[in-house]
This record gives structure tokens, sequence and C-alpha cells, in this order.
């Protein structure tokens, strides 16, 4: 358990923050060159090669090392970031429809407004949105589904977004509000999650848990004093690992773990609170980005687009060293007399009787078509690999001849419209199995009784292109004609 909980801490969490400050390209203005024109260094400035920063990187970005070459000019544009957004753009940014798939109607409905509510309770598009981005950075996120009937008890337990997941516009139940309230969805970013996998199955999970650190806030409480076996203890002697301790001694940490069968928290070698888990499963929904086989972890987005980055900031910052070294046009005077004393500027002549005098000019950037090429190049290598051209983010320039019809816009955005029905295999998946645990968590609760084959859902996705009201209408007419369950069509309206 010591040699997971490491690893976690010192490989794993830097990994994962390195992803991260690539998203985000955070700033910090600590560690700024006291020499620098700009007060601030940038994350992405950590792939690129000490002869441009002046200072070698460190083991994260933002920790950099001094070196002895003088910091040139640094160009960092994250091409990243604006991909990411753009692809959950694409999955969550439009609302979707929760529908269950109860067999009675009166049961249905109920049961999918129940479910609404509780999306909704925890965040809505907005929760949905976040898990978006956790998997899109890490490669992967999990979910803890909790059952806490304090919450329902809440003054602030009422509805918020309702009508954006297929519910009527009318006041929900007052009662089916407080039940919502009580399941509380919690995403665990991967740099704080330790599932602990079966040695010969890296998909089963046999335990997870959840690591903080924290504070010094005085002496934990210690093992001895409780007088039962701790479930670390039983896990430790599974993984033939004896020792309890957990971090460092100036790291306190919090480690809570969850079997299918009861939950414990500890502060470093004390355990503070444990209790019984009565569903008999983990309580986690595990989602990949993209699906991997045999691993745990998912594809990141992020992960797969830093080496390009780093050739492209470097390329960038190359070009702009260039440009303040030669874009400044010189002049030398021969046979001119006091050329030196009247300085070079617009307007500015020189009289001589020397019939061979001259000014000779030299500098300026003549350009330079092999290094437009190659960041031409970079650009469309990132393209390709992320999925997301500049014509999904509204960076038309020249190509607004290939949106003459809605079907050369699809040809256009076909990459990314591919890995968006992709990614709703995935996330559609997991939204299902939170639902699932949701409801049996209620039912165990005894507050919503239901059966196991009413505990499905199916998910309307709504279209990711943009299209006009009228002609979604006009279709739905077409559909309606046809005889299609007028139910089905207006789950498909988004109503």
């Amino acid at each position: 358990m010591r040699q997971l909980v490491d690893r976690l801490l010192h490989v794993d969490g830097p990994r994962c923050r390195t992803l991260w400050h690539y998203y985000a390209n955070t700033r910090d203005a600590a560690h700024a060159e006291t020499n620098s024109d700009r007060p601030y260094r940038q994350a992405q400035e950590f792939g690129i090669p000490a002869r441009i920063t002046g200072g070698f990187a460190g083991d994260e970005p933002l920790q950099t090392q001094a070196g002895v070459v003088e910091r040139k000019e640094v160009v960092v544009e994250n091409d990243i970031g604006w991909r990411i957004d753009a692809g959950i753009d694409f999955l969550f940014g439009k609302p979707i429809v929760l529908d269950s798939t109860a067999d009675d109607e009166t049961r249905r409905n109920t049961i999918a407004r129940l479910l609404r509510l509780v999306i909704a309770q925890n965040g809505g598009t907005q929760f949905l949105q976040r898990l978006a981005l956790t998997g899109a950075v890490y490669g992967n996120a999990d979910v803890l589904v909790q059952f806490d009937p304090k919450r329902s008890d809440m003054p602030d337990a009422t509805v918020c977004g309702l009508p954006e997941f297929g519910g009527d516009v009318e006041a929900p139940d007052e009662e089916l509000t407080r039940i919502a309230a009580t399941i509380r969805l919690q995403i665990i970013e991967p740099h704080t999650a330790l599932p602990l996998l079966d040695p010969n199955d890296c998909e089963c999970v046999m335990a997870f848990g959840i690591v903080q650190q924290l504070s010094p806030t005085g002496d934990p409480r210690d093992i001895a004093t409780t007088g039962k076996l701790p479930m670390l203890r039983r896990l430790l002697d599974a993984f033939n690992h004896r020792s309890l301790r957990i971090g460092d001694n100036d790291t306190p940490l919090r480690l809570d773990i969850h079997t299918p069968s009861a939950w414990q928290q500890y502060e470093n070698e004390s355990l503070i609170a444990e209790g019984e888990n009565p569903l008999g499963r983990l309580p986690i929904v595990h989602l990949q980005n993209i699906a991997v086989p045999a691993r745990y972890a998912g594809g990141s987005d992020v992960d797969a687009l830093v080496p390009l980055q780093d050739e492209l900031n470097t390329r960038l910052s190359d070009r702009a060293s260039r440009l303040a070294l030669q874009s400044f046009k010189m002049y030398v005077g021969i046979g001119i007399d006091g050329f030196a004393d009247n300085p070079v500027a617009p307007g500015q002549m020189w009289e001589t009787s020397n019939v061979d005098a001259k000014v000779l000019e030299f500098g300026s950037d003549d350009g330079s078509p092999s290094e437009d090429a190659h960041i031409a190049e970079v650009r469309e290598a990132l393209d390709k690999t992320s999925g997301i051209s500049p014509i999904a983010a509204g960076a038309i320039k020249g190509r607004i001849g290939n949106l003459t019809s809605a079907a050369a816009l699809r040809v256009t955005l076909l990459s990314a419209l591919g890995r968006t029905e992709r990614k709703r295999l995935t996330y559609g998946a997991a939204l299902g199995r939170m639902c699932e645990l949701a409801l049996a968590w209620l039912d165990h609760g005894g507050l919503f009784a239901t059966e196991p084959a009413e505990r499905g859902v199916r998910i309307h996705w709504p279209s990711p292109l943009p299209a006009d009201e009228a002609d979604r209408l006009d279709v739905a007419k077409d559909k309606l004609a046809v005889g299609i369950d007028a139910d089905l069509v207006r789950r498909e309206l988004g109503y």
C-alpha cells in the first residue's frame, strides 16, 4: 500500500498535474526572470529547450532551474486548450435527455423525472462538462456515487435546471426533489484516485482509495484503540505489504478506502471512521475518455498533443528570436562626411561632393518559406491528432467555400463528429451506471423502491451541429407522418 501511495504522489500525481498545466497553460509570476520583459512564466515553457528559456525544466511545469544561457524571446501559443474546449462543446454543449427503460409508462415517467432531478441537483450540464474535461485532460475519471440522507434537509435542496434534462416545465414534486437531493455524485480526479486492481485482471477493481494531502491538524487516533482488525491491514496482507505507514512524516494524508462490503477512512496510520457498504459492490463508476484495452486508464486527449505543442512553441520562439535580431534595417555610409553624426530617420538627407559616395542597406527579415511550411505542418498534425480543426472553433479563414451546405459542413468536421460519437458511447455508458447506482442507493435507503430491471436509462443525444429550428420541426413532422412515436420525436427535439 505504501508503494502504491508513493507512486501516486510522486509519479502519477506529477504526470496528471503536467497534463492539466498543458491544458490551462497556467502562469506563474513568482518564478519570473527579473530581466524578462514579461513578469511571469507560462506552464508550456516546460517543453521548450533551455537554449530559449534560459533555464532547465524541473520535475513539473513552473519548476525551473536556472541555466547559464541568457533567456531569449519565448512565444507560447496554447493550441491544446481550445481544442479540448471545442471537443467538450461537441459532446455536452447542448442538453441531453434522460429517459427510463421501465416497462410501465407511469413508472417510466416517474423514474426518468427522478433521475433528471439527481443530475440537476449535482450541477446538471455543468457536472457533465466537468466530467468530460476531467476525462479529456487525464484520460479517465471516476465518480463516487454516495447516499447521504442528511442532504435532503438542506435548505438549498432545490432543483436547478430540470427542463434541460427533458423534464416538464412545471415545478417538480417536492418529495422527488428531496429524494434526489440525497444522492451525491463526486468526481474523483486521477491524481487523487488509487484503484486497487486484481493482479490477474487489470479491469477488476478489488478496492478503491482516495488520497488527499492535509495540513497538520493535531494527533490522529491510534488504530489499536478501535479493537478491530482494520480493512487497510487486511488489504495490506492481501498485497503482501505489512507496513501501515503512508506518506512522509511531514505530509499528513487522508486515505478513504471503499470495498464492496465496507468503507474506512485513515489519517496516516490511524483509522478515524468506518462503516458498512450495504450495496455489496463498489459505489464507483469508472470512465475511460477513449477506450484502451487491457488498461485501467483511458486515452488522454492532451497527452497525445504535448510533443506537437512543444515543437510548435519551440519554432515560434525561434522565429521570434530571429525576427528580433534581423528585422531592423541597418545602414553604412561610404564617402559621406558626418554620416554618423546625423541619425537615420524618415526624411533624413546627407550632402556630399563625392561622386563615389553611397549608402548600403543590410539586415531585415527576408522571410523563411521552409520555416513557415514547417509551422503549418505542425498545426496540421495537431488537427489530425486531436480530431478538432480550427473550423470547429469558428476560425474559418479562407475556407468559407466548404460551408455551402450542411452535408459539406459534416464532411469538413467528419473527424470531430466521429470522435464525438465514440465518446458518446463511453460517457453514455458511465452516465447509465451512475443512474443505476443512484436508484440502487435510493432503493436500499427506502426512499424510492425500484427493481433491477427498472434501473436502466436511455440517453437521447442532440445533434452537435447547429441546426435551424424550422428545419428540425419540418423533419419532426415528416417522422410523425410515417408513424414514428410522438413521444420519441419530442425527446429527439429535447422536450
